[in-house]
């Protein structure tokens, strides 16, 4: 099932999944579009809905001097330029109610941070502004859980949304993914994406750096597609190690197609069933 209420989508039918990938955040105003037609090739290649994604802030950094961004204007208009240019989607994080609308005009999905996913005035926000909006499921929540934050969307008169779900808190410094979840967030009527990358964080390392197991990534996203996702999430940069965020679970932007061709085997396999 593709996410309703994109019009770049119109009429464009898939039986594999879609795809939402690109970096943690912009740190330049080129490096989202060299990103993007590196990806956009691929997943065309493989007939894969592409969704480019993008932070234009990180506002959940565990510490002072990490970096947050290059200036949220500046971050947004490199994220509608790769949209304008290769004519797809975009999808952004924001962080609060207030910042709503103004992310809305630069992008076609707005996306709620896992957490965040439970704050009623955001998700209100986010359904005013008539876009598709992704709802990360919290990692402190239960898949069923999920349903309320779905309704107040819809009650809010906006139909068009979707979850992502990026792990469960597992003790203190991990998270665990429970694939019972897909099918009944599935259940609600809405399209599920499991977030290869983040899933794999492993938060609250005593250095105040996020640390992570990328080598997974393949595992899980192999995994994610055999439970019958809807969509991918996960993060790519070219160089991770040099990545301003996120780079101890972000895939190497190389290995991104012989990924994607795997899975596209796994979703054609089980189409015959």
């Amino acid at each position: 099932m593709l996410p309703s209420g994109i019009p770049h989508w119109n009429g464009l039918q898939s039986d594999l999944f879609f795809l939402i990938a690109g970096p943690c955040v912009v740190e330049n105003e080129e490096m989202p579009l060299e990103i993007a037609a590196k990806i956009i090739p691929i997943t065309k290649r493989l007939g894969i809905p592409y969704i480019f994604k993008a932070s234009y802030r990180k506002a959940n950094r565990s510490r002072l001097d990490s970096f947050s961004g290059i200036g949220d204007i500046k971050a947004l208009e490199a994220i509608a330029a790769v949209g304008k240019k290769f004519n797809i989607p975009t999808v952004t994080d924001f962080h609060t109610a207030e910042e709503a609308a103004k992310a809305a005009e630069y992008v076609d999905v707005l996306q709620i941070p896992a957490f965040l996913c439970r704050q009623t005035d955001m998700l209100l926000a986010a359904a005013a502004t008539g876009k598709c909006i992704n709802i990360k499921k919290g990692q402190f929540l239960s898949p069923a859980a999920m349903k309320f934050a779905v309704e107040k969307v819809r009650e809010s008169g906006n139909p068009n949304v979707c979850l992502t779900d990026r792990g469960t808190s597992f003790g203190y410094s991990d998270l665990i993914i429970d694939y019972r979840g897909i099918p009944e967030m599935q259940s609600f009527g809405t399209p599920v994406i499991l977030d290869a990358t983040h899933s794999l964080q492993q938060p609250n390392q005593a250095s105040g750096v996020t640390g992570g197991q990328p080598s997974l990534i393949s595992l899980v996203s192999r995994a994610g597609i055999a439970a019958g996702v809807d969509g991918l999430f996960m993060e790519t940069h070219p160089n991770p190690k040099v990545a301003k965020s996120d780079g101890a679970n972000m895939l190497p932007l190389d290995r991104l197609e012989e990924l994607l061709e795997s899975l596209v085997a796994i979703k054609v396999a089980l189409n015959r069933f």
